[in-house]
């Protein structure tokens, strides 16, 4: 193994209830209907995505573009005062990148990205950090997983992936990489989604892992 990279939301930030919060709140504000399995489906999902999701299968009466902008709006506004930040997770992260290349691969939007790597003085450590907004696709497609390899130059079986998601779980073995599973407490990934992964008690277990490659 070569280079780590992470997923964001889930796994550096306990972001995914304020996602969903966020979300919801917009959607019923603008007429739509919350669906039972909308939380999970948009999980992985870039910004286009979600945004025509939120707009064409929940029914919101916004353009995809004008949903985008206020539900990230609000996010931004909530991450004023500092991302809501996973006890531990910049700790892990200046530890590993200590020994490897580390990279982020995230559905959030560039700005939310670079708000946790400021407010957490990781920027200088982490030299690549890739939006899905920035592929043709989002999670579970690997594409995000796959930029980032190729902008560390590294093979993608060289890489080591952390996701916490059945969609970002899904993608990163699409990519081909090793997976890591810090499990969302929230939204605990399918168990399908799991198989093939080595499955941590929590995020600040994943150090010792790496070093013994299990």
């Amino acid at each position: 193994m070569d280079a780590v990279i992470f997923d964001l939301d889930g796994v550096l930030v306990d972001s995914e209830l304020t996602w969903d919060a966020v979300r919801r709140a917009v959607v019923a504000a603008h007429g739509g209907t919350w669906r039972p399995e909308a939380t999970r489906a948009q999980q992985g999902m870039s910004t286009p995505e979600w945004a025509r999701y939120l707009v064409d299968t929940l029914g919101a009466q916004l353009t995809p573009d004008e949903i985008a902008n206020t539900v990230i709006d609000e996010m931004a506004s909530r991450y004023t005062a500092g991302p809501p930040v996973i006890d531990g997770a910049p700790e892990v992260v200046r530890e590993i990148a200590r020994r490897w290349p580390v990279a982020i691969a995230s559905s959030s939007p560039p700005v939310l990205i670079h708000a946790f790597l400021t407010a957490c003085d990781l920027t200088s450590l982490v030299p690549v950090a890739v939006s899905s907004e920035e592929v043709a696709a989002g999670k579970p497609a690997p594409d995000v997983y796959l930029r980032a390899a190729m902008l560390l130059e590294i093979p993608p079986e060289r890489c080591a992936a952390v996701e916490d998601s059945t969609n970002g779980l899904r993608a990163a073995q699409a990519a081909g990489m090793t997976v890591y599973a810090a499990p969302n407490t929230h939204f605990p990934p399918e168990p399908e989604a799991l198989a093939g992964a080595t499955v941590l008690t929590n995020l600040t277990a994943l150090p010792a892992a790496l070093k013994a490659g299990r």
